[in-house]
């Protein structure tokens, strides 16, 4: 896909997750450049930009759900990549680096290349898409890391980056455990993908009331998801919203995810509701 086919919303959110992964490298990984060299690889892969984008029309045209497509995948990208730069600034180890199993940019890469397909099993369906996702996205893991980490001598670093990777994928609707931080915080990530944009196209399209209905007048109250260093905690996620009907997002679909996660020790949570805020965690 030529950049100039997407939208200047998924431009804009691809530029933050640029200044992000540029950060996290120059800053952060000790001269390790995989998340750069792995990041330019993805955001223009042909088959990934098709996946991403028919996994849209299966969610709001066929399923009349909220978006599941390039943009949402690329902002919980995003907002995965923050919460690790930010934990990493508080000297807070992932999985691997805690195991030495690997390194920041080992959990860095992981967690941006299941960010960037964890949806990819909507291509499908609704139902069980995690699973059908590790499925779709396996061949693209494998050989995209076999083109950046080529050789014998890197089977072992490539089996954990997919394993983890793998790991994102499943873990990310909060229906299958998972062990590892990495996966708890694409799991809290992607539940923090909800404000109105995300809602906007199809509640421009009539329909007939349907199931997922309170998904998107409720994503569509929420103004603002802000991620920044906690007081208490490492993450402090905040959550300016127009309505009441918003806490159906926090309460019925952030909240399980973060008491889903490995991570969930890590989170304070705010909602603000005009000059109101109610603390959660």
């Amino acid at each position: 896909m030529n950049i100039d086919d997407k939208s200047p919303k998924e431009q804009h959110v691809e530029e933050k997750i640029d200044d992000i992964v540029h950060h996290i490298v120059s800053q952060q990984t000790d001269g390790d450049e995989l998340p750069l060299r792995v990041w330019e690889m993805l955001k223009d892969n042909a088959e990934i930009n098709a996946i991403q984008s028919y996994a849209n029309v299966v969610s709001i045209t066929r399923l009349g759900f909220n978006d599941h497509g390039p943009v949402h995948m690329k902002m919980a990208c995003k907002n995965a990549l923050k919460m690790l730069s930010l934990l990493h600034d508080r000297a807070i180890p992932t999985s691997l680096e805690k195991e030495k199993a690997g390194n920041f940019a080992d959990s860095v890469t992981a967690v941006m290349m299941a960010a960037f397909m964890h949806d990819a099993g909507m291509t499908i369906g609704r139902k069980d898409h995690e699973l059908y996702s590790v499925i779709i996205t396996q061949p693209i893991i494998d050989a995209l890391l076999r083109e950046v980490l080529p050789g014998d001598d890197n089977i072992l670093r490539r089996t954990v980056l997919r394993s983890v990777a793998e790991e994102c994928i499943v873990g990310h609707m909060g229906t299958h455990p998972i062990h590892s931080i990495e996966a708890g915080v694409l799991l809290i990530a992607d539940g923090c993908d909800m404000t109105k944009g995300r809602a906007r196209i199809p509640l421009e399209i009539a329909s007939k009331p349907a199931e997922g209905d309170i998904h998107k007048y409720s994503a569509n109250a929420i103004e603002k998801v802000h991620i920044s260093k906690g007081q208490d905690q490492p993450l402090k996620i905040e959550i300016e919203m127009k309505s009441e009907v918003g806490l159906f997002q926090v309460e019925e679909v952030l909240i399980p995810k973060i008491q889903s996660s490995p991570a969930k020790h890590l989170v304070e949570l705010y909602a603000k509701i005009g000059d109101e805020v109610k603390r959660y965690l």
